[in-house]
């Protein structure tokens, strides 16, 4: 298989540096998904960037792995010194331990969810954005019925015959009207939920 060169001067195979060349509309869907990201983390502020790769740090494996040895190490150490008979920093049940773990725990909590507003935020728009593609995908696809239905009383050579599900499927749903039926049914629910009482 050929290799390439690449600017940095390493070898590679030409078979690896070829990407799958994606349809247009992908392509440009993908550029938007990846934007739309950007945009987000763009306006972020400078404090909840640095708390976020604060949020990544406390959240990797090899924090973990600190704390636990921390805590390890600080429960040996004043348990040696016990032993020997020298007055230890933080003697059985360790305090101080126990307060430094209660702090960590505040903070880290304190962390995760002024953080997790930000991706709240970001969720919503998701949802937003998913909401305002499948109504438009709908209204798509009742034009797209519309026209078959047009095409199908039109064409000499097709029998025009009265479809009454295509006809009704060729109507663009309310979306207010779906939401109100939504809400009447969780109402319903919600009482049918409720125990009477006598």
């Amino acid at each position: 298989m050929p290799a390439c060169k690449t600017a940095q001067g390493r070898f590679i195979l030409a078979f690896d540096a070829m990407e799958p060349a994606l349809p247009e509309h992908i392509d440009e869907t993908v550029k938007a998904v990846a934007q739309f990201h950007a945009e987000h983390g763009a306006e972020a502020t400078r404090f909840q960037r640095l708390l976020a790769r604060m949020r990544r740090a406390i959240g990797s494996a090899g924090f973990v792995a600190a704390i636990g040895l921390a805590i390890a190490c600080w429960i040996a150490l004043n348990t040696v010194l016990l032993l020997e008979h020298v007055e230890p920093l933080d003697p059985p049940p360790f305090f101080w331990l126990q307060g430094g773990v209660g702090i960590l725990a505040l903070y880290t909590t304190i962390l995760v969810l002024a953080t997790q507003s930000r991706e709240d935020e970001l969720a919503r728009q998701r949802e937003q954005l998913a909401l305002q593609l499948a109504i438009l995908s709908e209204q798509k696809s009742a034009k797209i019925i519309q026209l078959l239905e047009a095409l199908r009383r039109d064409h000499p050579d097709i029998e025009d015959r009265v479809d009454h599900e295509a006809g009704a499927m060729s109507e663009p749903t309310d979306p207010h009207a779906v939401l109100n039926a939504i809400k009447s049914n969780a109402a319903r629910e919600r009482q049918q939920k409720t125990p009477v009482r006598g």
